[in-house]
């Protein structure tokens, strides 16, 4: 696995020069960034709301929805305060962006449509068989035999 530890430290991961890495910048407006209450008390919201989108993604995950999205969505939200949470989305970017250009490789591809059409012959294969065996029965109201 490649860290980039390798890169000198003033390259970007595409191999040019970095900007100055300026620190993470608070989204709040200016007149809750002046009251370190009021920031903190934004800072708290802020993650209350982003936990609870998480959470609903999370619970999506198994339900219908798009839990992913609303994963990322909430990471997205924890990104405009904490600095930690926009190195984690920016992180998660990038390896969203290289499964993407992977699955686009040829290669991939054709595996990926050979393994398709082999599990939908075989779930069609024990869909035939299931109805030559029992005839178009919902499998609660088959007796037993």
């Amino acid at each position: 696995m490649n860290t980039g530890s390798d890169r000198d430290t003033n390259e970007s991961v595409s191999g040019e020069p970095a900007a100055e890495a300026a620190p993470h910048v608070s989204k709040a407006p200016a007149f809750i960034k002046a009251r370190r209450s009021l920031h903190l008390s934004w800072q708290v919201g802020v993650f209350v709301v982003g936990l609870a989108v998480i959470a609903a993604g999370v619970a999506m995950l198994v339900l219908p929805g798009p839990g992913w999205v609303a994963i990322f969505a909430g990471l997205a939200i924890w990104a405009t305060e904490f600095a930690w949470a926009h190195l984690v989305l920016r992180w998660t970017k990038r390896k969203v962006t290289e499964a993407a250009q992977k699955a686009l490789d040829p290669k991939v591809r054709r595996r990926n449509i050979i393994l398709t059409s082999v599990g939908l012959v075989i779930a069609g294969a024990l869909i035939g068989f299931y109805l030559w065996k029992y005839g178009l029965v919902l499998p609660w109201n088959i007796k037993d035999q």
